[in-house]
């Protein structure tokens, strides 16, 4: 990803639209064919040419086709024949793009085996489920692994459609109309780079397309996040029911010697804000006067590569964490057991009303129960068993099987065939 994002492979994406206009032209009888050839053989750069023409230029596409014009000789007349700087431009940011998407893509299927393999692996380990950071009902950790599938493969499709939106080139010179190079030229230049000439353009490739593939990248990003702090959360010291890898030699901390610290969480959490942060110019960037200005192209030259190199970083650490992540089921069960029994409450209130309670009835007499265990930190079930409300509605062994976290994972095969159907 950084090679795909370095000077020489911008100005060698740019050798390659120009050099393939040449053979458009050509096929067209506009230029001889042993010019061609010449074009082909002899058409190359030097950055630091180019640089130096900058300075004089202002311009960087007049820079560049000046240096590649000088290492052709008589035939580099023909460079840049019929095309505005746009025409090149765009339609190399388009290839690099879609060739960016296409490796993110290959580490979104890394990192969805990992999630799948996982989620079947832990479909049964029972664990706690927290509503606003309070024990709520039981759960299972293959459900977390199930849900993170289910969002990195959304992001993944994501992509996958903003890929497809800015894969389109122009050649259609200054304003859109081709008054200076026809279709042709522009559709063989993009058949040959895998792209799509645009359905319609005005100097630019209308950003929009550009800004679809941004805010792909941000909804990764928030997925990313999403995961990373629920995995900080269940490695603090009081959960303590999963763990990032450590490594041998490896330290947590310059003054604790015991400390294991949620490093990979905390910096996937940290670049997922900045990779945000990028789409916010990239929307503002499809506001332009009238056919074209510039006021996008600042932009353009810091966030396409710094987020598509971000992402395909995070995507690589977040493989990481996730493929060496340490689950603890016998401390998820202590979490389980923790609150004495009243994260069953729910099972006792629908339990009472089929018994014949009323709703609200039911409700005061499990509420009262519930928060009597926790402040006396008494079994929950017995307290139950020793009210005698509860005894004209329940018996004590129907109220022992409502006490039994299995019970609440009897559409567990339902979940996973939502979710993996096609997949396993």
């Amino acid at each position: 990803m950084t090679h795909l994002w370095s000077e020489e492979a911008k100005y060698r994406t740019w050798l390659d639209v120009e050099v393939l206009a040449c053979e458009g032209w050509q096929r067209l009888g506009k230029i001889p064919e042993a010019a061609l050839k010449e074009i082909k053989a002899k058409a190359n750069f030097d950055i630091d040419e180019i640089l130096k023409l900058e300075e004089k230029t202002k311009h960087d596409v007049a820079a560049f086709v000046s240096n590649v014009q000088s290492h052709v000789g008589e035939a580099g007349r023909y460079i840049h024949y019929g095309l505005t700087s746009s025409d090149i431009l765009d339609t190399a940011l388009a290839y690099r793009l879609t060739k960016s998407a296409d490796l993110l893509l290959a580490e979104f299927d890394a990192l969805l085996d990992i999630t799948r393999k996982n989620a079947l692996r832990d479909k049964a380990v029972p664990m706690m489920g927290r509503t606003h950071g309070i024990h709520a009902e039981p759960i299972t950790m293959g459900m977390k692994w199930l849900l993170w599938h289910d969002m990195i493969r959304r992001a993944k499709k994501r992509l996958q459609s903003a890929r497809e939106e800015v894969a389109v080139g122009k050649l259609s010179g200054a304003v859109g109309n081709y008054a200076h190079t026809p279709p042709e030229v522009e559709k063989f230049v993009c058949d040959k780079l895998g792209l799509k000439p645009d359905s319609l353009s005005t100097q630019v490739i209308a950003r929009d397309r550009v800004a679809a593939y941004f805010s792909a990248l941000a909804l990764f990003a928030s997925v990313v996040e999403a995961i990373a702090v629920e995995l900080r959360h269940l490695q603090r010291t009081e959960l303590s029911e999963v763990r990032e890898g450590f490594t041998p030699g490896q330290k947590g901390s310059s003054a604790m010697p015991h400390k294991r610290n949620p490093i990979s969480g905390e910096n996937l959490t940290g670049l997922a804000r900045l990779l945000r942060s990028m789409v916010i110019p990239a929307l503002e960037d499809c506001a332009l006067w009238h056919e074209r200005d510039i006021s996008h192209s600042s932009v353009e030259r810091v966030i396409a590569p710094d987020a598509n190199i971000l992402a395909d970083y995070m995507l690589g650490r977040l493989q990481k964490l996730l493929a060496g992540l340490e689950i603890f089921p016998d401390q998820m069960q202590r979490n389980l057991d923790r609150l004495h029994g009243v994260i069953y409450s729910q099972k006792v209130l629908l339990a009472l009303v089929e018994g014949g309670c009323s709703r609200d009835e039911a409700y005061e007499i499990v509420q009262q129960n519930a928060l009597k265990a926790l402040d006396t930190e008494k079994p929950f079930l017995g307290l139950l068993k020793s009210d005698p409300r509860v005894a004209k509605a329940l018996s004590p062994d129907s109220l022992d099987v409502l006490f039994e976290p299995q019970s609440y994972f009897g559409h567990l095969d339902y979940l996973y065939e939502k979710v993996l159907k096609n997949e396993c």
